[in-house]
């Protein structure tokens, strides 16, 4: 299982899961059918369900995406609360500065 911020940017770092990733933001909740099908056609991405299962994994395990299972289907759902992380380490505000 991954943690940390290492393992974040890890599953960040390969462009078919950052096309997912896209996709769930886009539309959220999404079976893995409707993941293939949206790349396949939106993205040309020719990957077997397998792969990009695979790839599912991985950005679950980094903790962008959730999975929830209904009857025989599993939905993949979109989480950015890891991504905070980045945004804590280097988006601080800005100082207040005094009016001279």
């Amino acid at each position: 299982m991954m943690s940390g911020v290492g393992d974040l940017y890890q599953a960040l770092a390969d462009p078919t899961r950052r096309l997912i990733l896209d996709e769930l933001t886009e539309r959220d909740g999404q079976t893995l059918f409707e993941i293939c099908g949206r790349l396949a056609t939106r993205h040309q991405v020719g990957s077997s369900r397998q792969a990009i299962s695979q790839h599912l994994d991985v950005l679950e395990a980094a903790g962008l995406i959730v999975t929830r299972r209904q009857g025989r289907y599993k939905f993949h759902h979109l989480d950015t609360r890891p991504l905070r992380a980045i945004t804590e380490r280097w988006l601080r505000p800005e100082p207040t500065r005094e009016a001279p």
